[in-house]
């Protein structure tokens, strides 16, 4: 039985716990979120960085839309979440372009650990702006922790000489502000109540529209060698992360307890510092393992469950 029969045949309301199959589930979306990010340095080698970004949300929407019709998901309706879904596809073009620039200027690893600092913007958002997710104490300390970690992380970029990895660090650290921000965004307009296929199909096929035209004017090469590891990269973000790992992700969002399954996410910057070590060689040093843990920890206490 596949994912999306799985969930129709499942009684209405989430689950009060995780299955064996829920868990397996937010492993691989884990471990592929955490790949992601080495993925796109090495699809930077062959394909500017904003062109990328563009030409994935592309196939992306492309196989989206086609999954929301083939489920006769209704897509174009009017529910008043136009200009909404406009201003998430925005945001979210301009977060994957300062991401995709920021990747081609820091280390993988680094870039997955600042990234999913993005919880703690959702959450001092949420605490503000979405009745009945306040911040708690344990959520308060999670913050720290999490902030902590981020100075230990972008504290060495200083350290060096020259301070080479100091600008994409920042770049990935906006993506993260921005993707949070989205998240809030569409926590508290219309799209909340949209199908999970429109609310993506919004932010897919902005973000297919404006990055590549972008690319243009801000002079990058374009397209250049086209090697089997460039390909093999960029079909891995456009089709497993974009497509696949999402459908997923709204699966399981829809048939279990959200705060539950957001727990397991503090999983993927873990995964990511590991493939930047085995897939880009890229050095794991002390004070990105201590950065490693204090975030992870700091997303852990912002998502558990309350007593």
């Amino acid at each position: 039985m596949s994912i999306a029969q799985d969930a129709r045949a499942r009684p209405a309301g989430p689950l009060d716990r995780l299955d064996v199959r829920a868990v397996l589930v937010l492993l691989i979306c884990c471990a592929c979120w955490g790949v992601n990010q080495a993925a796109i340095k090495i699809a930077n080698a062959g394909i500017s960085p904003t062109l990328q970004g563009g030409l994935r949300s592309v196939c992306a929407g492309v196989l989206v839309l086609a999954w929301a019709q083939v489920r006769a998901v209704p897509l174009f309706e009017r529910d008043g979440t136009l200009w909404p879904g406009l201003l998430a596809g925005l945001m979210f073009s301009v977060e994957f372009m300062v991401l995709y620039i920021g990747l081609d200027l820091t280390t993988a690893s680094r870039g997955v650990v600042l990234l999913y600092l993005s919880p703690f913007v959702v959450a001092v958002g949420a605490h503000y702006l979405i009745p009945g997710d306040r911040l708690t104490l344990a959520k308060v300390v999670g913050l720290t922790a999490a902030l902590a970690g981020l100075a230990v992380a972008v504290g060495e970029s200083f350290a060096v000489p020259g301070r080479p990895t100091l600008t994409g660090d920042l770049l990935c650290l906006l993506a993260a502000v921005l993707w949070g921000a989205t998240t809030v965004l569409i926590r508290t307009t219309a799209l909340k109540s949209a199908a999970p296929e429109k609310t993506l199909l919004y932010q897919l096929f902005v973000s297919g529209l404006v990055l590549p035209p972008m690319s243009v004017v801000m002079g990058e090469p374009g397209i250049g060698e086209l090697t089997p590891a460039v390909l093999a990269a960029f079909a891995y973000t456009a089709v497993i992360v974009a497509f696949i790992t999402y459908i997923a992700w709204f699966w399981l969002v829809r048939n279990y307890p959200p705060t539950r399954v957001a727990a397991f996410t503090f999983l993927s910057p873990v995964f990511g510092v590991i493939a930047g070590n085995l897939m880009l060689g890229e050095a794991f040093t002390p004070s990105l393992a201590a950065a490693l843990l204090l975030i992870a920890c700091g997303i852990y206490l912002v998502n558990r469950p309350a007593r």
